[in-house]
């Protein structure tokens, strides 16, 4: 009894916190253009900030990264992106110059950070709400199917090293999830029936995502990126997930979606 308490024990902040993160990205979402872009570029320089902390970066370093990275992300989304990639790429070779320990994780991370909050961006921009909206859906869809399934069924652990409390059947689930969420755009939207795989792929990208991000935090010995949200942690143990997603719609999935898909 005692253990089963203990297993649901941050259920209730958890989704109080998670209800408030939805209706202000919803919010934003759906408002676009200049509000949207200042927000995925605030949300961008706070995860960098954490990381910097994280890593214990000297003195002020994790303040100004933030910032850089907020500031350079905001310009970059009012440029071309043969100007904007530039740009992004130098805010984190700043960062890099001017840490003492863990510098590949700083930069290889936090240009993770500065491509997804791009591709969020691009997606919002060009596909327009209802694919960001999509997008969203199958992360939200592969974490919270992903987390009650773990919790439900148990089993086998994905990767207990890194991530303890994840499991195969929670993985497994949160899949089933995205493909729902993708079944569920396909009838509303005529959109072909690849958009199931896209959508589990989706899922799958963002569970790389957190894993990477777990991955970092074990190697740095930290349980949560900050105390930011309650029963979330940070904003960077919140939205790991949406930088894998993002990153592969940026890469390989926005052409696809656009071109062979969504145009049906």
């Amino acid at each position: 009894m005692a253990e089963t308490a203990e297993k649901w024990s941050d259920l209730a902040v958890r989704m109080g916190s998670g209800a408030a993160m939805v209706v202000l990205g919803l919010a934003g979402v759906w408002a676009g253009g200049h509000v949207f872009h200042v927000m995925v570029a605030a949300i961008c320089g706070i995860m960098v900030w954490e990381l910097a902390v994280m890593i214990k970066a000297p003195d002020r370093v994790p303040l100004q990264m933030g910032l850089l990275t907020g500031a350079a992300l905001l310009l970059a989304s009012y440029l071309p992106a043969g100007f904007a990639l530039p740009i992004l790429l130098a805010s984190a070779l700043v960062g890099f110059g001017q840490l003492i320990r863990f510098r590949t994780i700083y930069m290889v991370f936090t240009v993770m950070v500065l491509l997804a909050g791009f591709g969020m961006m691009a997606v919002r921009d060009t596909l327009g709400f209802n694919w960001m909206l999509w997008m969203v859906l199958v992360v939200v869809a592969t974490d919270v199917v992903g987390y009650f399934a773990g919790r439900m069924i148990g089993g086998p652990k994905f990767w207990p090293r890194v991530s303890p409390k994840k499991t195969w059947a929670g993985t497994g689930f949160g899949w089933v999830g995205a493909g729902l969420v993708g079944a569920l755009f396909m009838a509303n939207t005529g959109a072909g029936p690849q958009l199931i795989g896209i959508s589990v792929a989706v899922s799958m990208a963002s569970q790389m995502g957190d894993i990477a991000e777990s991955a970092i935090k074990r190697r740095v010995g930290v349980k949560d990126s900050s105390n930011l949200i309650p029963g979330h942690g940070g904003l960077l143990d919140r939205f790991d997930g949406m930088l894998g997603a993002a990153i592969f719609l940026l890469i390989i999935g926005g052409p696809l979606i656009g071109s062979t898909v969504m145009l049906r």
